[in-house]
């Protein structure tokens, strides 16, 4: 369906855990665990998305390799007619002895956030010496034959910057997307606009790479560049200094169970009293679409905004 101002919304994100086994840039150490929907609830919600016309679904966290259920989960929500795409967002720490199990679930994408290929760099970003992991689960994603791998990449001025061109050898060596995603105001870092490195500063140290076109609309939201030699894509995702959100399609479901039309808002509404109820949990989601606001207001205003492992990825 389409929200209040005509934006057709048809990707789900579903926060699977608030849990996260690293401290991260984001949410930092310590996430509590909370109330998590089970396999049964989280279909139950997915089967009604889609009856609104929901198409993709992402599952995501805190991480959500954390989920002993996650192989169960991911047969569920891709059993549902109508989902046409499930993906997974993970930190990739244990994607290694789990890719294979995921693929045959029917997961057919797997984004993994890795802000760094330095070992010492990536321990101190983390607090955890789990880089040598990360790249067996990338590894694994790929010889799992998965259809699309992508590296989330989010660059801080002073911390992490130097990693650019590694990362960006990274998609020249491997037939992934290395994508990297403007730090957001999700922490005091990214409410500071001098530790912002924006799409437009980093693609002048690359003057090699030439845009694409983008394969499907789904890419909209990220610009996808190349080089000669290259077996993957480098992409850049601008929220802060390109703002997109005339074309977002996406709302996200927490895994307390509330939907959240804006990543960047505070408005949430509660599906678990509905579950029982298809038709007024179809009236819910219907109510939560509608409300999607105009846009998101990075720098203006950030407000409360509630941790990434909260959101969901």
């Amino acid at each position: 369906m389409r929200d209040g101002f005509g934006r057709e919304v048809d990707y789900l994100r579903v926060s699977l855990t608030q849990r996260c086994d690293l401290n991260c840039l984001y949410c930092g150490a310590g996430c509590p665990e909370g109330e998590e929907l089970t396999p049964e609830q989280i279909e139950i919600l997915v089967r009604a998305f889609v009856k609104t016309g929901v198409s993709k679904v992402r599952l995501t966290g805190g991480e959500p390799l954390l989920r002993k259920d996650l192989a169960e989960i991911a047969a569920r929500v891709r059993a549902i007619p109508g989902v046409k795409t499930l993906a997974l967002t993970t930190n990739g720490v244990c994607l290694a002895e789990k890719a294979q199990a995921l693929r045959q679930a029917g997961v057919d994408a797997v984004n993994v956030s890795l802000d760094s290929l330095d070992e010492e760099v990536y321990r101190r970003l983390t607090g955890r010496n789990a880089l040598a992991s990360v790249l067996r689960g990338i590894g694994a994603a790929l010889d799992a034959g998965f259809q699309r791998v992508r590296v989330n990449a989010v660059l801080i001025r002073g911390e992490n910057d130097t990693q650019a061109e590694k990362l960006v050898d990274f998609a020249r060596d491997n037939p992934v997307d290395v994508r990297f995603i403007e730090l957001m105001p999700f922490s005091e870092q990214g409410k500071n606009d001098a530790l912002v490195i924006k799409a437009a500063e980093l693609l002048e140290r690359f003057p090699y790479l030439t845009p694409l076109p983008p394969k499907n609309p789904g890419e909209s939201v990220a610009k996808y560049y190349t080089a000669p030699g290259f077996k993957g894509r480098v992409g850049f995702i601008s929220p802060v200094s390109e703002k997109f959100c005339a074309r977002c399609s996406r709302v996200r479901l927490l895994s307390t169970g509330e939907v959240r039309p804006c990543l960047a808002y505070d408005t949430a509404y509660d599906l678990k009293p509905f579950l029982n109820d298809e038709n007024r949990l179809i009236e819910a989601i219907e109510k939560a679409i509608r409300s999607k606001p105009a846009g998101h207001a990075f720098g203006c205003d950030y407000g409360n905004i509630h941790a990434m492992n909260k959101i969901g990825g």
